[in-house]
């Protein structure tokens, strides 16, 4: 047996032993559940909504609810219909957060034998630091909490400032980073990727140079939050020369994964780190009783919604994020999509990993370089045929608008056979799209009062709310 299996049978063991005392342990009689089939009769499937009366029993300051005793921290993220979640971060979960990006930067430099960025100046951009309380736990974004346990040997080559990190405004926080950092010895850039190309674009406009040239020990970037595909040609190009990647997996609920190498496509599960991980087949998540699969029973290839089981306390929470496994031996994953953001308005069910790979293909063909795009249902109620908006921001667009769609919507048909059949059967006409001006992504962001940190363009939309506010941005 593999040792991660051994490992994910030993965490469901310690959980069940821990949430047997708990409020909603008790609630789910625990107690009597003995192995990973009892399990998944005894909790079922949740997401935070579901999940929100614990929290509620939480803040109002009550012991021992979800887990032993109360949290440490909450992360506070958005993104619900009933405003901010609020994810609990215990005293046993934290070191998940905190030792996981740890160990990709070692993994990286056992491979390499590069060490010589951790003498430079390092970015780990946060948000901000300053935490408030709720039901006097202090609470804030992830990536602030986690600013207060950088390592001692880290801190001092830390940028941006404690004090800018703090900053609200987005653009003016962008500004000061830019100003702080342009002079310095960057050897490590951390962040989601359009954030990135967002401080690389102000950088070049201040300096003039490459990213590159402008700070020629850069040699690693640390990513993750979005696919790094559909970016990386403008990024590298930003920089003007490649650089190494390392992919990073993690989200208010844990660290899920890692890139341990570079040389092998995907990232480590981690699979020792307090989690126990069950995937449901991605077609079977909206079922009333989906398959819920143990780590040693995944198979390769097959795209499933990622279910997790925590020592924070989250018990069968759906982080809505589907994976795919690239390797067995490791357990080797890759992010194919959001289990909510997908287009099946028309029995379609076109998910994240579709679109992307035919984009990439698309500009393999055609070298238009594309700096953010979404995809929305377009249902036409009276005369005409219904089709997919694409909705994309070209840093340089391609010479043929209209042929480069054509290859697009090919592409479509080939990575998905229900778009296939309802573009042959005259029910949808072939893709269209419309072209967003210079910035109007980061401008339709900022209207929307979420631009910057982990926010996050979602790549489809089963409706059009947001194509609706991209059209002042055509």
């Amino acid at each position: 047996m593999l040792l991660a299996v051994q490992h994910q049978q030993q965490i469901l063991k310690s959980l069940l032993k821990t949430g047997s005392a708990t409020q909603f342990g008790k609630d789910h009689q625990m107690l009597q559940v003995t192995d990973q089939l009892g399990f998944a009769q005894a909790i079922p499937i949740r997401d935070y909504e579901q999940l929100k009366p614990y929290i509620e029993l939480i803040k109002q300051g009550k012991d021992n609810i979800l887990w032993k005793g109360k949290p440490i921290y909450f992360a506070k993220t958005s993104g619900t219909t009933s405003g901010a979640k609020y994810i609990p971060i215990t005293k046993d979960s934290i070191p998940n957060h905190i030792n996981t990006a740890r160990n990709a930067l070692f993994c990286y430099m056992a491979e390499t034998g590069n060490a010589a960025f951790a003498n430079g100046k390092m970015i780990f951009l946060s948000g901000s630091p300053i935490l408030e309380r709720t039901g006097n736990i202090p609470t804030g974004r992830l990536s602030g909490i986690v600013n207060h346990h950088i390592p001692a040997y880290l801190r001092s080559n830390q940028l941006p400032k404690y004090e800018t990190n703090c900053m609200e405004d987005w653009e003016a926080k962008l500004d000061k980073i830019v100003e702080e950092t342009i002079q310095k010895d960057m050897t490590l850039i951390s962040g989601i990727p359009p954030w990135m190309q967002m401080y690389f674009d102000r950088l070049i406009e201040k300096s003039g140079k490459k990213v590159g040239d402008l700070f020629p020990n850069f040699s690693v970037m640390v990513q993750g939050g979005v696919n790094f595909d559909p970016y990386k040609a403008r990024i590298f190009e930003s920089i003007g020369r490649k650089i190494d990647t390392i992919e990073l997996f993690p989200a208010s609920e844990g660290f899920f994964a890692f890139q341990d190498s570079q040389t092998a496509e995907g990232m480590l599960l981690n699979t020792n780190s307090g989690i126990y991980f069950e995937f449901v087949p991605a077609n079977e998540i909206f079922n009333e009783y989906p398959s819920r699969l143990s780590l040693e029973a995944v198979k390769l290839g097959e795209n499933y919604a990622l279910i997790i089981n925590s020592n924070a306390g989250l018990w069968g929470y759906n982080i809505g994020d589907t994976v795919k496994f690239v390797s067995l031996n490791p357990y080797r994953i890759i992010v194919t999509g959001r289990t909510k953001h997908f287009i099946s308005a028309f029995g379609e069910h076109v998910i994240g990993e579709e679109v992307e790979a035919a984009m990439q293909a698309t500009i393999v063909q055609d070298p238009a370089k594309i700096t953010e795009f979404t995809i929305a249902p377009m249902i036409q109620q009276g005369e005409g045929k219904s089709y997919h908006e694409w909705f994309i921001e070209f840093d340089q667009q391609p010479q043929d608008l209209s042929a480069f769609a054509d290859v697009l919507n090919q592409f479509m048909r080939m990575k998905n056979i229900y778009y296939d059949d309802l573009i042959q059967g005259n029910i949808l006409l072939p893709l269209k799209i419309s072209v967003v001006r210079k910035n109007g992504f980061i401008d339709c962001m900022k209207s929307l009062g979420k631009l910057g940190g982990q926010n996050k363009v979602p790549r489809l939309s089963n409706d059009r709310k947001l194509a609706v506010e991209l059209q002042h941005f055509i």
